[in-house]
């Protein structure tokens, strides 16, 4: 929904109804993860997308009629279904999308929703998207971490379920992952009938990128546009300066490892941080390094150097007696093999081996491979 978020929030505090078609379950190499979400505007506008133009004309009629009658529908698009073959959804993937209207009448909360997003507080939207009875149809929990806000508001109508529900979105909602999650028709946890998609919307995950030079600069340009927040630190003044970098979120002049100890300290890093290391200096690298290697958390630590560096890089950090176990979590040399050169070239590296990373993949020619293309697992980064 944050894609689509400027105009769906223009038309409601309009007064608008809009048609809204959002995946809620994807299986195999389905286009776009659970979340992606299209509107049909009041002015029969479409934004957004659900599968990257395969389904979107299906949906965008279904839109219509669902703004028409009121009724939300839970539709599956997949390969082996003759309504998605006609509609050509030939990626060999199986999307579920439930379509809705949304008007402040129908989505009272969606201002306090709205405005969580935009400030980057932790929210989800849970929506019942199959049940029995089709009157708890589009009911909907807002979910927040305990003691932030109005930690639950919606309409369930069943303290048991919204007991249940609230427990299971908040541990989704703490690592940033959007799931359909099943119980029985009360909230029943061993029982089915049930299904709510929890979309959670959580801040923008923490790119840190530590020495302040050209690579870093090409860097923090892709790291914002894959949507990370993206922080730069430096300890020399005269390069960690904005107007040199003016995609990153902020720009930090501190010795490295003791802004990460603090960052650490305050709860600032967590399962989603990414953190490249460009100095190529041991005497930033290494005590950097000591620290970020023993802390639980972070989805990728990578670090710039050549072979003969990156051996004496280790060769130090054993010294300061890390573990085999530690040192398997440092990606040096940083990034893919893909013949970079310039240093717009190895960000583009950098952010291969983040994205595989995250996804699974394993950085290959997908025209030399056979299987899917998508791989089944959760984002970690």
């Amino acid at each position: 929904m944050r894609e689509v978020l400027p105009e769906l929030m223009a038309w409601w505090r309009a007064g608008k109804t809009i048609g809204v078609g959002t995946v809620v379950g994807t299986w195999r190499s389905a286009p776009r993860p659970p979340g992606a979400s299209m509107l049909v505007g009041p002015d029969k506008s479409a934004v957004g997308s659900v599968s990257g133009g395969c389904v979107e004309s299906a949906v965008f009629e279904l839109a219509q009629q669902v703004v028409a009658d009121g009724h939300p529908v839970l539709k599956r698009y997949g390969v082996s279904d003759d309504d998605a073959l006609a509609v050509g959804l030939t990626c060999g993937g199986i999307l579920d999308v439930f379509v809705e209207k949304v008007s402040p009448q129908t989505f009272p909360q969606l201002g306090a929703v709205a405005q969580d997003i935009e400030a980057g507080r932790p929210v989800a939207v849970v929506t019942v998207v199959e049940h029995p009875d089709s009157a708890w149809l589009g009911r909907r929990l807002i979910v927040r971490p305990e003691g932030v806000g109005i930690p639950l508001a919606g309409d369930l109508e069943s303290d048991r379920a919204q007991a249940a529900i609230a427990d299971d979105a908040r541990v989704l909602l703490a690592s940033g992952r959007s799931e359909l999650l099943t119980y029985g028709p009360d909230g029943q946890r061993r029982g089915e009938g049930m299904r709510v998609f929890c979309n959670s919307h959580a801040p923008k995950p923490r790119m840190l990128v530590f020495g302040a030079i050209d690579f870093a600069a090409a860097l923090t340009r892709l790291g914002s546009f894959l949507g990370y927040y993206v922080t730069v630190c430096d300890a020399r003044p005269v390069f960690a300066t904005v107007s040199r970098f003016p995609h990153a979120d902020e720009v930090i002049v501190a010795w490295p490892h003791r802004y990460l100890k603090e960052q650490a300290a305050a709860g600032a890093i967590d399962p989603r941080t990414v953190m490249c290391v460009l100095t190529h200096d041991p005497k930033f690298d290494v005590p950097l390094l000591e620290v970020a290697l023993r802390l639980p958390d972070f989805a990728y630590i990578g670090a710039m150097g050549s072979r003969r560096s990156g051996v004496d890089l280790i060769e130090r950090l054993r010294e300061a007696r890390l573990s085999d176990d530690d040192l398997s979590r440092l990606s040096s040399p940083i990034g893919l093999d893909l013949g970079a050169r310039t240093p717009q070239e190895t960000a583009i590296s950098i952010v291969a081996e983040i994205i595989a990373i995250r996804w699974g993949g394993g950085g290959g020619r997908l025209t030399q491979m056979e299987g899917p293309i998508h791989h089944e697992q959760h984002p970690t980064c």
